[in-house]
């Protein structure tokens, strides 16, 4: 995706995973993004200080800002 088009918004996690990884399944995508989510440490314990939890299948504005300083734009 071309970042100057990302916005921050509400997305799901498997809409958010596809833009990470558009040549995944959606389903494959959604594992891997949220594989990425519990590998890193910092991103991890600052999404979860903003809400996040597992099995949470809709991420808020402030969570994909969160994951968006940390991984970079998709």
């Amino acid at each position: 995706m071309d970042n100057e088009n990302f916005k921050i918004r509400a997305y799901g996690l498997q809409e958010l995973g596809i833009q990470y990884f558009p040549n995944s399944a959606p389903a494959s995508a959604s594992i891997q993004l949220k594989r990425w989510i519990n590998l890193n440490k910092a991103l991890f314990y600052e999404i979860t200080e903003a809400g996040y939890h597992s099995g949470q299948r809709l991420l808020t504005p402030r969570q994909v800002q969160i994951i968006t300083a940390h991984l970079g734009p998709p």
